[in-house]
């Protein structure tokens, strides 16, 4: 397991002096890359190798958001790995080491010469210790769509949206869905489920459903494909 200790910080909460969902991602998405790194499996590791992860899920639950200048602690640990696949869990915790929120991932490993999915290399099965994987209700990776969806406006691809790998990051995308969320709108689980890779000046186009308790936010391209799927559960 690999982890580290924090401070909720101004620029991370809301209106509220919440911790907002878009920076819990962030730091998922950052403690990732650090367990990585430290393993000598990170970003050098991987362009000498031709290799890349690319995230095709995401499932997080929240218990309960930390306040401004809470102390918290970020942790994550790879649990299984089949063929191409990775899978890894993640936790946040309070001072008190109460859960704040637990998630879960999945990945697909990509060789870039040729763009195919890739069996892990003998270091990455030796350098990532799997652990058991964390008590939770596991959600089916692909998100079912049932209810007709009313299209909103179309948004360009930025330069700020684009990450190492040249995409859009697999954050961005939750962040632009959030703003089509009902105010006040409190998420108790997020999933998504990324479909295909968005790259600068590409044209999204936001599509929202509405099934009960559920909210769901669609990113895709001109013809209605979706580069990511969203989908916002209540308290």
């Amino acid at each position: 397991m690999y982890s580290f200790e924090s401070k909720v910080r101004y620029s991370e909460t809301d209106k509220n002096g919440r911790l907002t969902l878009e920076a819990m991602v962030d730091y998922f998405q950052d403690i990732s890359t650090f367990h990585s790194e430290a393993l000598g499996l990170g970003i050098e590791y991987l362009e000498k190798h031709k290799l890349v992860w690319v995230l095709s899920a995401w499932q997080i639950v929240v218990e309960r958001m930390p306040q401004l200048c809470d102390d918290i602690a970020t942790g994550t640990f790879p649990y299984d790995f089949k063929g191409c696949f990775g899978y890894r869990n993640f936790w946040m915790k309070d001072c008190e080491g109460r859960y704040l929120a637990k998630a879960n991932s999945v990945w697909t490993l990509l060789d870039t010469e040729h763009m195919r999915p890739s069996k892990p290399t003998q270091d990455m099965l030796e350098g990532y210790q799997l652990e058991e994987r964390l008590d939770m209700v596991y959600a089916p990776r692909k998100i079912e769509i049932s209810a007709d969806g009313k299209r909103l406006e179309e948004i360009v691809v930025k330069r700020h949206h684009i990450d190492t790998n040249q995409h859009v990051n697999n954050g961005q995308y939750i962040k632009i869905a959030m703003e089509y969320l009902p105010a006040g709108f409190a998420v108790k689980q997020m999933r998504a489920e990324y479909k295909k890779q968005a790259i600068l000046h590409d044209s999204m186009t936001v599509m929202a459903y509405e099934q009960e308790d559920r909210r769901i936010i669609t990113l895709c391209d001109e013809q209605e494909a979706p580069y990511a799927v969203m989908e916002f559960s209540g308290v």
